[in-house]
């Protein structure tokens, strides 16, 4: 029974243009807009950092060479570490003084 009320009440046209023109629904939605474009800058911003990365890049060429021995791997999966310990550092310092701002 409350169910169906329930139901008809939110299926209403007018009920739900009341409840989209009161203030509570319309900050609800502004705060929704805000962070959803917030979210899509970072991940923009992540995705060009990620498309800049020495690793990366890194990645990419030593994936492209065919490896002679055990030895080579090791040095080249050396080389892939300390590249990716050094973006880490970099970046770490980098947010530090952002977030300093």
């Amino acid at each position: 029974m409350i169910f169906r009320f329930l139901f008809n009440l939110i299926n209403n046209p007018q009920v739900i243009e009341k409840l989209a023109e009161s203030r509570p629904i319309r900050r609800a939605a502004q705060i929704t807009a805000y962070a959803i474009t917030k979210a899509q800058i970072a991940g923009r911003d992540a995705s060009q950092r990620a498309l800049r990365s020495q690793t990366l890049r890194q990645v990419r060429e030593e994936a492209s060479r065919v490896p002679g021995d055990m030895g080579e791997v090791s040095s080249r999966l050396k080389k892939v570490r300390e590249t990716f310990v050094n973006e880490v550092k970099e970046g770490w310092k980098e947010g530090s003084r952002q977030i300093k701002k």
